[in-house]
């Protein structure tokens, strides 16, 4: 193999691994060459609403699906992943969440140094130029533009009001000082427009001549030395395989889907599962692919009284013409919206410290979440997941075929505490829903249906319909000793040169969306990064 040209290689340019290649070259001290299985851009993916759009696209999305199982009606469910750079920030609903202290504070208890909420405090007020200004939670001038949703309706002062006739909150910063509460979503947006982490971080830093930026490549393998991780083979657009050398680390930022698969195509993980598809066991690890978590996520629907408030009645015939119309010259309306206008923290029993829900308010129905087609008739959706799932799933590798998808196994439901927590919540929305402010737009509740009133009910409902809400981590979890795949400075055990950054080193899920998360993950791994190299 050829001497290094670059000190680090990053497996990945997604949320996290676009912040940490544009936070390791901008001092200048390194060279780091970033791949990317995906293409550099699609034309779709400044917009907002591209999240719809793209969910199910083959160029922009790498469509992994689950397999089926029993605890959720044997469907297929799909798995949704950025296959861009920004990775799923370029496809993402651009929902800014950073979670609860008590997420950050119970991976520090776990035993990784670092990790505590004080500690990543500073690197999200970093990361974030937040449109209302700085405080002792929030900052101003980070590379990432944080506003909240520009959308306005008589529906989301109705949804605050409800809210609050049956005792819930209304919070104007749910990433300040307490997340519970009905809240105005904050966004990654600028000016109506996607703030990805392939604008908000790669983009300032491509000019940059020690940053390559290696697109339409896809990793096939880890090449050790050993016990040392010492470069990465790769295939090109030609098909033809290319060794790079890493001077000094690699670092493996695929996601929770695709690192797990690298580290077992890499002869890394249980041999059980290596052996099975003919891949000799180089380094046995045996949490790699699993603590899989993610939220799997209810849809509530009801029928919208008023004519002209949902979306769905407001682009059918000319008024799609209308919102285009509209986006072009304001950069407003339904193509300028994120996942959702409107979100809730909510506390299911009162006895709780911290919300144990999240819920998502659109003004609009769809029913088919791959296909995306708005219903013809005005209604408007209330999603509600649980924040810290305790059902645990697993990513393994199904081939040895580095372009075959994994096996994804979700145990969705699987706990106790899922199964009552889910319902729990779907009563409390319901609760909301049915308050007196929401009466003069509330029509009939379409699904599950006045007549689903029992938790059997309720839960046999969503087993059948609920999909994920995209937010999958933990296959390569963070701890120390043997459930731990990398340590508090993400570092894979047993192994030199080799780390991991992204969603996937999370211990436990973090209390709502996972990108703001996964960005913290990358920028703090630079910190790691930059003071294990620093002479």
């Amino acid at each position: 193999m050829s001497e290094a040209k670059h000190d680090f290689i990053i497996v990945g340019a997604g949320s996290a691994g676009s912040a940490l290649a544009a936070r390791l070259t901008e001092d200048g001290r390194f060279r780091v060459l970033l791949l990317e299985a995906g293409a550099k851009s699609h034309p779709y993916t400044s917009l907002p609403m591209s999240f719809g759009l793209l969910m199910s696209h083959p160029t922009a999305n790498w469509r992994y699906a689950s397999v089926p199982e029993p605890g959720t009606a044997n469907r297929e469910i799909p798995v949704p992943r950025g296959r861009l750079l920004g990775g799923s920030s370029a496809i993402n609903g651009l929902v800014y969440v950073r979670g609860q202290p008590l997420d950050y504070n119970t991976w520090a208890q776990f035993g990784n140094r670092g990790w505590s909420f004080d500690d990543v405090l500073p690197v999200f007020q970093r990361m974030e130029n937040y449109e209302h200004g700085a405080d002792d939670w929030r900052h101003q001038g980070g590379p990432l533009h944080v506003c909240e949703a520009y959308d306005q309706s008589p529906l989301y002062e109705a949804v605050f009001q409800a809210g609050e006739a049956v005792g819930i909150r209304r919070n104007p910063d749910y990433n300040g000082a307490d997340q519970e509460g009905f809240v105005r979503t904050q966004t990654t947006i600028r000016d109506g427009r996607r703030q990805s982490t392939a604008v908000a971080y790669l983009k300032p830093a491509r000019g940059r001549p020690n940053l390559e930026v290696v697109a339409d490549t896809h990793a096939t393998r880890l090449i050790l030395e050993g016990t040392r991780c010492v470069g990465v083979a790769y295939r090109g657009k030609d098909g033809q395989e290319i060794e790079a050398r890493a001077g000094r680390e690699v670092i493996v930022s695929c996601g929770a889907v695709a690192s797990p698969q690298l580290l077992e195509l890499s002869g890394i993980g249980r041999p059980e599962v290596l052996k099975a598809h003919g891949i000799a066991v180089r380094h046995e690890l045996s949490g790699v692919g699993e603590n899989l978590r993610d939220h799997i996520n209810g849809r509530m629907f009801w029928r919208l009284t008023r004519r002209g408030i949902s979306y769905n009645d407001r682009i059918h015939g000319l008024g799609k013409i209308w919102q285009g119309i509209r986006y072009a010259l304001t950069r407003r309306g339904f193509l300028a919206l994120p996942s959702a206008p409107l979100l809730g923290f909510l506390k299911t029993r009162p006895d709780l410290d911290t919300p144990d829900i999240q819920v998502h308010v659109l003004p609009y129905v769809i029913r088919d979440m791959e296909r995306r087609q708005l219903q013809p008739w005005p209604g408007m959706t209330l999603t509600c997941y649980q924040l810290r799932p305790e059902s645990l799933g697993s990513i393994h590798i199904r081939s040895a075929d580095p372009l075959a998808h994994p096996e994804i196994r979700f145990n969705f439901l699987d706990h106790p505490t899922d199964q009552r927590t889910m319902t729990d919540g779907m009563k409390l929305i319901r609760r909301v829903a049915e308050a007196a402010p929401l009466d003069p737009f509330r029509g009939e509740e379409v699904e599950p249906g006045v007549d689903t009133q029992d938790a059997a009910a309720m839960l046999d409902f969503v087993r059948r319909t609920a999909n994920t809400a995209y937010h999958p981590i933990g296959t390569c979890r963070m701890a120390p000793g043997p459930a731990g795949v990398v340590d508090d400075r993400l570092r894979v055990h047993g192994l030199q040169g080799l780390r991991v950054a992204d969603a996937s080193i999370m211990p436990t899920m973090v209390s709502g969306n996972t990108n703001a998360a996964s960005i913290m993950i990358g920028e703090k791994a630079s910190d790691l990064i930059k003071a294990d190299h620093s002479s």
